[in-house]
């Protein structure tokens, strides 16, 4: 290691590790979104939306690997703003059915760029390899079935 450059030591808490690198990535993607208006978080849900089509409060939370409340709170201003309705379910009038609006199918193709952008910057800072690599891994790690009695 270069004097200039400080040894890199990864501590020894999974947590930690996983809450600091995720603090950091998300206030990159927050930067480089902010022009769109949109959180990193926000947009991540207009893509899932775009994509997937109309899906249930509770899938989308499942899919983000959040609970139905903070899913709730990351809802209220894409539906405040009119880029997203929730109405009752067409299968299960107890569930709430998310969809995206005209303006929410807008805000997504528009944040499209910006989004693109902070994929190109991180992939260059990281690594193309390495973030496909930390993907897969992060992808592994939210299928992991943790308990607390194992």
């Amino acid at each position: 290691m270069s004097a200039s450059s400080p040894e890199i030591r990864p501590g020894i808490c999974n947590s930690t590790a996983l809450r600091k690198a995720a603090r950091r990535v998300t206030r990159f993607y927050d930067a480089c979104m902010a022009e769109t208006g949109l959180r990193a978080t926000q947009y991540a849900i207009l893509i899932l939306l775009a994509s997937r089509g109309p899906t249930t409060v509770a899938a989308l939370a499942d899919l983000l690997s959040m609970d139905r409340a903070t899913m709730g709170h990351n809802l209220r201003p894409l539906e405040r703003d009119g880029l997203v309705t929730i109405q009752v379910g067409r299968e299960d009038r107890r569930e709430r059915e998310v969809a995206l609006s005209r303006l929410g199918e807008e805000a997504e193709a528009q944040g499209k760029p910006a989004w693109q952008k902070a994929q190109a910057r991180f992939e260059k800072a990281f690594g193309k390899e390495d973030a496909l690599a930390m993907r897969r891994m992060m992808a592994r790690i939210a299928q992991l079935e943790l308990s607390i009695d194992s």
